[in-house]
Formats: C-alpha cells, structure tokens, sequence
C-alpha cells in the first residue's frame, strides 16, 4: 500500500502557485537526483501544461547520486518538448549560476527592465529549494533543514532588474499512485515522518540497495553474501551491531533506522534509487 502524505496548508499553496503560473515564463522542477522520477509532482507538470509554460528540470543532490544513472536522466529529460535538465549540487559555489543562463535561453522573449525575466522554483518537500533560492541570491533569505515543509508561503524575490525568482513552499499531490516512488519519496525525508513507519521504509531500500549497489552493502557492512532479501539485509545489521531488545530478540526497529540514515547521510556511498528507462513516466515535462 502506497505512503500517503498532503498537509491541509499544500492544498493552499497548490491554488497560489496555479494563480502564480498565469505570470510565469520558465518553471524550475527541482528534483532530487537520487530519485528524479519519484520526485516528480504530477500537479506541476499539470500546470505547466495548462499554461505551455518552458520548464526547466534541476537534479539538485547530484553529488550524492550516482554519476552514470544521473546522466542517463539528463539525457531523457532533454529530449522532452520544451524542456532543459541540468544537475547541480548547491554545495558547490558556482553550479547554481547556470540555472539562470538556461532560464534565459528558454523564454528568450523575457530578460530585461522593460519585461523581467519571471522564473517559478517548484518542487517536492526536502529536494533543496530552499538551498539553491540562497545560492541564486547570494544571500540566506528561506529556511533550510532536512525536515520537509519548511516553507510554507510563497516569496517573490528580485535577482535583478532583469530577472524574477518566486519560491513556493514543498507541494505534494493528494494520492501517490505507485507504491514504490511513496516509499522512495519516505527515504528521501520528502514525506513526514508521521506518514510511515521506518522499518517498511527500510525494507523497501534494502530492496533496491540489494538489487542496485550489493558492492556498497558489502563495502559498509562487511555483507559476506548478497542472496539474502530485504529483511534479511535488516536482520544482518542488527545481528552485526549486537542491537538487542530486553527479551533478547534484535531490535529491528534501530537496524532499519541505521540503514535509513547510512542512505540519508550519504555513507553508504553515491546512490540513485530508479533509473530512467525502467521508470515508467507519461508526462511530456
């Protein structure tokens, strides 16, 4: 059964960005480079199309995904009708800069005093909006954390005399249809924690991590043998680590939070959870 997450405020903020969009020249989707299906929101993608909006797809995390598969999704998105991908890591300085050059090239109408270039970021809770809205502008103006739905409001922001930023809070979309991308969307922290429980999150990784980076298993964990599933990969760990509960029995709750946060945190290695040509999509943007 699918995770299902979508705050009464995201209902707001989905009829402010549909209001916002009427005045927009190039949507920004940024997305996790980790899970650049999953966390695509079928409702942006919806209102891109309702007003043939330029639509620009940023993998923001890049550093943390892995490199080959991150390719194999710019080349994808690229050869979609009005579309541009690029993928960054706000962590280094001078990546986000591009963003505004391709903006340009997409809506080459816009870009000056007379008609400011008029650019939207949109995206999923907890894929770096926040992160590349300080980058674009020099300055700390949004909130950043790790928890999703930090912003809740949407900020309009002046680059230049020239160009436009408008910031919308992390909007979901009220049913997640595929099981996989809910649980993948969980891993990621872009649905609240209140929504899932960590040890199914957990096995669903394994899944994928088993499958995908057995390699890394190995590498992290000492993983003698990869034949095992999903909640054997769960089992292994807390046997490994000694976690025990009062009655002897391994605590299999904390295993699968230590594998949660080893992803998270980037100390399993550089991973990316769906690749493009086994995801199925249907969205021209």
């Amino acid at each position: 059964m699918s995770i299902q997450w979508f705050p009464g405020h995201m209902v707001a903020a989905q009829k402010k960005a549909a209001e916002t969009m009427e005045f927009t020249d190039v949507v920004i989707e940024v997305l996790d480079a980790r899970m650049p299906g999953a966390s695509q929101n079928p409702l942006i993608k919806d209102l891109s199309l309702a007003r043939q909006r330029s639509h620009l797809k940023v993998l923001n995390k890049s550093d943390l995904a892995d490199p080959k598969i991150t390719d194999q999704w710019i080349n994808y998105f690229n050869k979609l009708p009005k579309t541009k991908a690029v993928a960054i890591s706000c962590k280094k300085a001078n990546e986000p800069k591009k963003i505004l050059s391709i903006c340009r090239s997409l809506a080459p109408h816009r870009g000056s005093s007379l008609k400011p270039l008029r650019m939207m970021i949109m995206g999923v809770p907890n894929v770096g909006k926040s992160t590349l809205m300080n980058s674009l502008l020099n300055r700390r103006i949004a909130k950043v954390g790790d928890e999703p739905a930090i912003t809740k409001q949407q900020q309009r922001h002046q680059i230049n005399d020239e160009m436009i930023l408008i910031d919308t809070p992390g909007i979901m979309w009220p049913k997640i249809e595929d099981e996989m991308d809910s649980y993948i969307l969980a891993a990621n922290y872009a649905i609240g924690k209140n929504a899932y429980f960590e040890e199914d999150v957990a096995e669903k990784l394994a899944e994928i991590l088993l499958s995908k980076y057995p390699a890394l298993l190995r590498s992290r964990y000492g993983l003698e043998s990869t034949s095992i599933d999903s909640i054997g990969l769960i089992e292994y760990i807390a046997k490994k680590k000694n976690l025990k509960l009062k009655d002897k029995s391994y605590d299999l709750l904390k295993a699968s939070t230590i594998l949660l946060n080893d992803y998270r945190q980037n100390k399993l290695g550089r991973i990316t959870l769906e690749s493009p040509n086994v995801k199925k999509i249907d969205s021209p943007y």
